[in-house]
């Protein structure tokens, strides 16, 4: 183990949408040309690009003063190997903090949220100022953590998905998904438009608008007050996960029996894809780092044994 100082830390950074315009139009004023053509207002997109980069050297500074240091950008994290003793940092919105933690096992990341005025940062409790004396802290083991229960996609092959918040099972476009899926003892062929499988901290995020709204309509149409339901999400750290399948289709060849439901640790879900095409699986919403779903493959979504440990 090195000594706390000697620790290397990896600083995540992401790219502002300024920045993915001009990679699109080639140069800032053909991005402003098109933005303002549109009629919106360029000038949020510079504000949002000044303030990040301004807190990116901010961070920097202090990381200059630690020693060990390394940045990445997030499109960079599939294929990128974090060290055992590695303290991590996310700089940006909430989303990046999640994609950066389900490539890490157990390595505590800390979530620094570059614009407070812009970012709620439910996942981003700290800001570049505090970095110093956050650093000595946790790598001293002083500092406490939130842990975070991960899912797992495991394909017959040996390829494995990690997520965060939730695992997506289904088609690359708006067309349905066709696939066998069995839980326990129940097993039938299906026609949606994908699965979501959640965890507890996705419960509060793609996976709470898929049942508000499920529920919502049901209270609707047969509800004797017209109120749904309650939704209750779980806890980051809850032993389980949830699965729920969206917009199935009752058909001859297709039910919809098996579209909710936990699994706990123990417990497995499996998906058999029926589409000779287009079928995907990714996970927290980044489809670039995704595993084919065509016919005849096989996934097996579980509670992953490794956890995210997010510093609070």
């Amino acid at each position: 183990m090195p000594a706390d100082n000697d620790r290397k830390v990896i600083l995540v950074t992401r790219k502002t949408r300024l920045e993915d315009l001009i990679a699109k139009y080639l140069t800032p004023a053909q991005a402003r040309f098109y933005v303002e053509h549109l009629g919106a207002d360029f000038s949020d997109y510079q504000r949002e690009h000044d303030v990040y980069l301004a807190q990116q050297r901010r961070t920097v500074q202090t990381l200059e003063q630690w020693g060990r240091y390394q940045i990445i950008e997030r499109s960079f994290l599939p294929n990128f190997i974090f060290g055992p003793t590695d303290i991590v940092i996310a700089l940006g919105q909430d989303g990046l903090v999640a994609n950066t933690m389900k490539y890490l096992d157990g390595h505590p990341l800390i979530g620094l949220n570059p614009d407070a005025g812009r970012y709620d940062g439910i996942l981003l409790p700290f800001e570049p100022g505090d970095l110093p004396a956050l650093l000595r802290e946790v790598a001293a083991g002083r500092r406490g953590f939130k842990a975070v229960t991960m899912a797992k996609a495991t394909l017959a092959n040996g390829q494995v998905l990690h997520a965060v918040n939730d695992i997506f099972i289904g088609t690359r476009s708006h067309t349905s998904a066709v696939y066998q899926i069995a839980a326990g003892e129940q097993k039938e062929t299906q026609s949606s438009s994908g699965l979501i499988v959640s965890t507890g901290l996705g419960s509060t995020a793609w996976f709470k608008s898929i049942v508000t709204g499920s529920l919502a309509i049901a209270a609707a149409l047969g509800s004797a007050n017209g109120d749904p339901p309650a939704y209750a999400p779980q806890p980051w750290d809850c032993n389980e996960l949830r699965f729920a399948v969206r917009e199935p289709f009752p058909s001859r060849t297709s039910q919809v029996n098996l579209v909710y439901g936990r699994l706990a640790r123990s417990e497995r879900l499996s998906v058999r894809s029926l589409m000779p095409e287009n079928g995907v699986i990714f996970s927290d919403g980044i489809e670039a780092d995704r595993l084919d779903f065509n016919s005849g493959t096989e996934v097996q979504i579980s509670v992953a044994e490794r956890e995210g440990r997010l510093v609070v």
